[in-house]
């Protein structure tokens, strides 16, 4: 089928809930991808942060093809391999101590909030169930993760939401002191680069006074890292370069490579309190998810992450010398690009994918997420197309 079947088709099938690019993408290898036409595209997306290997990656693929070949699914009444091997290595690359396992980055949020308000029940009694989340940040598109986002676009005629829910602004500890004065706050809720609210990266010590004051309350600190983690802003987890444990971390997009699955670590002190039937997935810890998830954490070695690194500096410098740009943001090999001269980001990405590079926006930013197995070339060339197209602007 060509392009204008692919879409003809989607269009009278699917429901129309994204605004997407007319691209009708078939393959990929790499950071490449091709449409219908063959036409070959330069990927800055990886799928919104999910494809961390780049596209059909061989150690994804053969670990995924062989475990769909031996055992693709069995429900959590049993214990497979992947899934214990996989729950082992995270606790061991995150310190913290069990994972529950889901299947996207809503559903692993879901489970953080489960867990707090499981332990605070269980500690101190009902009442103290509070939720307390960040102006312009974003954790999901169910009830429940929804009202967490603090952004009132997307709360539009979904109501009523879940109780006990309140904003405040990122950066202002007064704030935040104020917000949960009262006896009946259990958790916060932070991303530590605000992805969808811009790709903007908390300050440190704005995050260190957070930790701080949480611990002396004894209000549990949830850290969304479904887009900040598994090496995408430089480190394993983002927490690392703010010095923070947090007492349950989320994750998502990059820890599959491809496949749906999302993980909820938590310390000992929360995990004791979810015992049998406090909380279930009929597909989480699924054995081919794991086996995909596991091939990625095998490539993300230090090396990996030090040449990412490297490559993100050389990104990053290449931007600010753009014509147009105001500001480079976020951290690692999560972009954001502010523009001065009233130049549009939506402008920016559709002109970008006519000259073949795939990027992102966030707000009124481009945002852009690499493949974190780019080469010095890929990032030359992607400065270079958008160089081309914002000196057309």
């Amino acid at each position: 089928m060509n392009t204008q079947a692919i879409i003809a088709r989607d269009d009278a099938n699917v429901l129309h809930t994204y605004g997407r690019s007319p691209i009708a993408l078939v393959e990929g290898r790499g950071m490449y991808a091709r449409d219908a036409e063959g036409r070959e595209y330069l990927d800055f997306t990886s799928g919104i942060g999910v494809n961390a290997l780049g596209f059909c990656h061989p150690a994804w693929v053969a670990a995924v093809s062989a475990q769909a070949g031996r055992l693709q699914h069995t429900s959590n009444l049993y214990y497979t391999e992947p899934c214990g091997a996989l729950a082992e290595e995270l606790c061991r690359r995150t310190g913290l101590d069990a994972v529950f396992f889901g299947n996207s980055g809503a559903e692993a949020n879901e489970g953080a909030i489960k867990a707090a308000r499981k332990y605070s029940v269980d500690t101190y009694g009902p009442g103290r169930s509070k939720v307390l989340t960040l102006v312009n940040s974003f954790h999901g598109r169910t009830l429940a993760t929804l009202t967490a986002t603090g952004q009132e676009v997307f709360h539009r005629d979904f109501g009523p939401f879940p109780e006990q829910f309140a904003y405040v602004p990122a950066g202002d500890l007064a704030a935040l002191r104020e917000a949960a004065g009262g006896p009946d706050t259990c958790a916060l809720l932070l991303e530590l680069v605000q992805g969808e609210g811009g790709v903007v990266a908390l300050e440190k010590a704005y995050v260190e006074q957070v930790a701080a004051f949480c611990r002396q309350r004894d209000i549990l600190l949830l850290v969304d890292e479904v887009q900040t983690g598994v090496g995408r802003t430089g480190t394993f987890l983002a927490c690392e370069q703010y010095g923070l444990q947090p007492d349950i971390v989320t994750l998502a997009k990059g820890l599959g490579g491809g496949l749906p699955i999302g993980a909820v670590l938590m310390t000992r002190k929360v995990a004791q309190h979810m015992g049998p039937g406090s909380h279930g997935s009929t597909f989480g810890g699924n054995p081919v998810a794991c086996a995909g998830a596991l091939a990625v954490l095998g490539e993300l070695t230090d090396d990996r992450l030090a040449k990412d690194n490297a490559l993100a500096a050389a990104l990053r410098a290449g931007l600010q010398t753009l014509p147009h740009v105001q500001a480079v943001t976020g951290l690692g090999l999560m972009v954001g690009v502010a523009f001065a001269d009233g130049v549009s980001a939506a402008a920016v990405r559709t002109a970008c994918e006519r000259q073949g590079l795939l990027v992102l926006t966030a707000k009124t930013r481009l945002r852009l997420l690499p493949p974190l197995i780019l080469t010095q070339e890929d990032v030359d060339k992607a400065l270079a197309i958008l160089r081309s197209v914002l000196e057309s602007l």
